[in-house]
This record gives C-alpha cells, structure tokens and sequence, in this order.
C-alpha cells in the first residue's frame, strides 16, 4: 500500500468560539477528563520539544503528572539530553494527540525548575522500582549493554532498600504557557484551529486557519 494514499475523515466534533472556554486552563481540563472518560490510550502522554544550543530540535514522550494556572508540570532526570537542552534554552512546547478524540493541543512557553520540596514529594509517591531506576538509569548516556542497568538496581536496590531518596539530578520542570492551540478534525480538512495567546496577563482567543 502506497503511504500517500493513506486518508482519514475527521468528523467526531467542532471547536467553536462559542462553545470554548474563555480560559485556555479550563479549555484543556475539559479535554483531558473528555480523553480520560473516553478511556483513549494514555490521556496523559504528552510530546515535550526542546532546541538544543545548536538549534538541533529533539522531542520525547512523557507524561503529565499536574498542572494548574501556573502551568504543566512532568518529571525527568535533570542530565539527560532534554534537562541539558533545557538548562541552554528554556523554552519548549508540548502537544497532547488524542487520535481517537480526534484532537491535538499544543502548548508553548518557557520551561522552569519546580520546587524540591515538590519533587521530593511526588517521588515518594512513586512505586519503589519507579524510585530505583531513577537512580540505575543514567539516562541519555551511551551504556554497554542492558546488564547495566539490572547490575545498578540491584545495587541500589541494596543500598537504600525500602526508602530511597530523591535522586540530586532527578525532579519535575513546569512549563509556564504563554501560548495554547487546540485542534479538532474537522471534515474536508477544514480543521477547527483555535489559539490562544497571552498578552499583557490577559488570553485572546483567535481562529487559525487550519
């Protein structure tokens, strides 16, 4: 099968200015409970970009773990490629595709550490082998083989047992939007493509042209 005749009528839902939300925050939170309630694949897997100081674009998957007015907020290991991209260039974007809803929402801004009080918490909060790798895992390093991994959390397995702390160079960032787009497929490829950006503390809604 030829990939350029793959096609694909979007026609679930509209956007419209009308129906939307005056607040881009309450725009969002309606969707995700919409993608959580529709039991779509992990509604809370979002698609971090970062430039590198090389103007190098990267993109990975990771996951919400919170957000509110002051933004969204995920967790990594602070030396790996994206927390190095990062500390050069702070500002990044995010893209939520939730393929069976039919939608995409985009968010851009800039990229900040969050509290380590707030990062101890959610890591105690984790699963034990959730803490663990955070530790094995040197993440974005060249490593010989997978036995390197298992061989570093059996060590810290024994190490810290039942109660590992927060790794120094693992925590959450929190992207502070100053700009969110959603996206609802729309029949024809007459897509609804609503932006909303900041200025001077206050969201315009505009319409884009898809």
């Amino acid at each position: 099968m030829n990939i350029a005749d793959l096609r694909k009528s979007y026609e679930k839902a509209e956007l419209s200015e009308d129906a939307s939300d005056a607040n881009p925050l309450q725009q969002f939170e309606r969707w995700l409970n919409e993608a959580i309630h529709s039991e779509v694949p992990e509604p809370n897997a979002m698609t971090v970009a970062t430039v590198a100081s090389n103007l190098r674009p990267s993109t990975r998957v990771v996951l919400i773990k919170g957000y509110d007015e002051r933004g969204i907020v995920w967790y990594t290991n602070y030396d790996s490629r994206k927390g190095q991209e990062l500390a050069g260039n702070p500002f990044a974007a995010l893209q939520f595709h939730w393929v069976e809803l039919e939608r995409v929402v985009r968010i851009e801004g800039r990229m900040e550490k969050i509290s380590e009080a707030d990062s101890d918490a959610y890591f105690h909060s984790r699963p034990l082998d959730s803490r663990i790798g955070a530790w094995a895992s040197p993440q974005s390093q060249v490593i010989d083989g997978r036995t390197v991994l298992v061989t570093n959390a059996a060590k810290y397995a024994a190490q810290f047992m039942l109660n590992p702390p927060r790794p120094p160079h693992w925590g959450g960032y929190r992207l502070v939007p100053d700009e969110w787009q959603f996206w609802q497929g729309r029949k024809s490829r007459l897509h609804d493509r609503l932006r909303y950006r900041l200025n001077e503390g206050d969201w315009i809604r505009e319409r884009l042209a898809p």
